[in-house]
Formats: C-alpha cells, sequence, structure tokens
C-alpha cells in the first residue's frame, strides 16, 4: 500500500503531465459512467468485467474529478470513489444541486 507522501509525489507527477481540464480517453470513459449512477457512483469494473486500473482513478482523485467516497466492506483495497462537482463539469454536465458546493 502506498505512503500519502508517495501517492502525493506520484499525484503531483501525474498533474506535471495532464493538463488539469481534460481527462484522458481512458479517464472520460470512467468518469462518464458516474453519470447514470445514483450520487454519481463511480465503476469498479469496466463494461468487460475488467477491474478499473488504479492509475486511472488515482488520476482522476488527484484532478479532483472523482472522490473517495464509501469504504468497500468486500475489498478494502479497492476504492469506491464518485464524481466530483468538478468531474461532472469536466464532462459538460451540471452537477447535481447537492454536488454543487464541492
Amino acid at each position: 500500500m502506498r505512503s500519502k507522501a508517495r501517492t502525493a509525489k506520484s499525484g503531483a507527477r501525474i498533474a506535471e503531465r495532464l493538463p488539469l481540464h481534460e481527462p484522458s480517453e481512458a479517464q472520460r470513459r470512467y468518469l462518464q459512467r458516474g453519470l447514470a449512477q445514483p450520487a454519481g457512483k463511480l465503476p469498479l469494473f469496466d463494461e468487460t468485467g475488467r477491474e478499473i486500473p488504479r492509475r486511472t482513478v488515482e488520476t482522476c482523485i488527484d484532478h479532483g474529478w472523482a472522490e473517495a467516497w464509501i469504504k468497500n466492506p468486500v475489498q478494502p483495497e479497492w476504492p469506491v470513489c464518485r464524481l466530483t462537482a468538478a468531474g461532472y463539469r469536466v464532462l459538460g454536465e451540471e452537477p447535481p444541486p447537492e454536488r454543487e458546493a464541492d
């Protein structure tokens, strides 16, 4: 498991390589899946049943498009995330009223 300091350094390196306002195609596909879910819940698996890569999830969190939401009781190492207001906006959507304050 990564330490917070190591994760922060990794996030800084990722942020240097990617513009803050434009997700990659893989990140966009991941984030878009939250649009149709209650509270913007993001998936653990893609459409084919494969686990969403940890790097995709962490990068979306680092950019502020997603946030860790609840603990996964079955697999604690798999983060359960949801879209933030910034996540909705980067996809060209308005966040639901309860998400606008994020």
